[in-house]
């Protein structure tokens, strides 16, 4: 067998996520149709994570397990020759038969942007919101999410049983582009909606609306405030995969925003 790293883009607009699911389009789902058209036969993709509905990639993994040997430019030419124009393979590039896109990753990084003013191109990629928003209360809110600490009220309930609520965040940034403000978080991993939750009790804080000692009772014990704030899909990207030796660089807007 051998066994291909894909790195991909992607518009998760109009998709139920990444995660193959039963009559609804997925990435995966489409991924693994035109691969295993291509090869004659059924194929094996694996993603580095979950997105969930409507989120973005900007640098998403997987690998692609097949009998045949190919070139892998080969690869992802045909590849991308019959994928939608909403997913794009970047590279695809041989892999050891032990790698394994989820397992294998150390870290990922997820960027979230909310615009300040309405939008006609961008609509499909940011959260715009309308009401002023303090810059500096929002970089003092997400000082208080970075560390090692128990997420369960930034958690859906109907995230699968038995998973740990503790997440190390190893970093949290802000920085404004313009109208845009963007917000990075890196952690080995994440809990379902865990990002979106806070983002939106980030924007609620830069509102005015919560205080510093509200954000420090969500974080030290269980609270149903983080899902009432819940931000919307539209301005999630999955950022990057870390895997061994990988260092992020400067925050940068995605192409469609340019």
């Amino acid at each position: 067998m051998y066994k291909y790293k894909l790195v991909l883009e992607y518009d998760g607009t109009n998709y139920r996520g990444w995660q193959a699911q039963k009559n609804a389009k997925s990435i995966q789902g489409a991924l693994i149709s035109v691969a295993g058209g291509f090869f004659g036969q059924p194929v094996d993709i694996q993603g580095a994570g979950r997105t969930d509905a409507g989120v973005h990639a900007l640098a998403q993994v997987a690998h692609l397990e097949i009998s045949h040997k190919i070139d892998p430019d080969v690869l992802r030419m045909n590849l991308n020759d019959n994928l939608p124009a909403s997913i794009n393979v970047l590279r695809v590039e041989n892999a050891l038969p032990r790698f394994h896109a989820r397992h294998h990753a150390l870290g990922r990084s997820y960027l979230y942007l909310i615009a300040r003013r309405r939008t006609a191109f961008g609509k499909r990629y940011v959260w715009w919101v309308k009401d002023r928003l303090d810059f500096t209360r929002m970089e003092e809110t997400v000082n208080r999410f970075q560390g090692f600490h128990d997420f369960i009220s930034f958690a859906d309930k109907k995230m699968d049983k038995g998973v740990s609520t503790r997440v190390n965040v190893e970093r949290v940034e802000l920085k404004k582009f313009g109208d845009i403000i963007a917000l990075r978080i890196v952690a080995s991993h994440f809990l379902w909606k865990m990002v979106r939750r806070i983002v939106g009790v980030t924007v609620e804080a830069g509102r005015g609306n919560l205080s510093g000692h509200d954000i420090e009772k969500m974080v030290s014990a269980y609270s149903e405030l983080p899902a009432r704030f819940t931000a919307p899909p539209s301005g999630l990207f999955l950022e990057k995969v870390l895997y061994e030796g990988d260092r992020l660089s400067e925050i940068k807007l995605p192409l469609c925003l340019l």
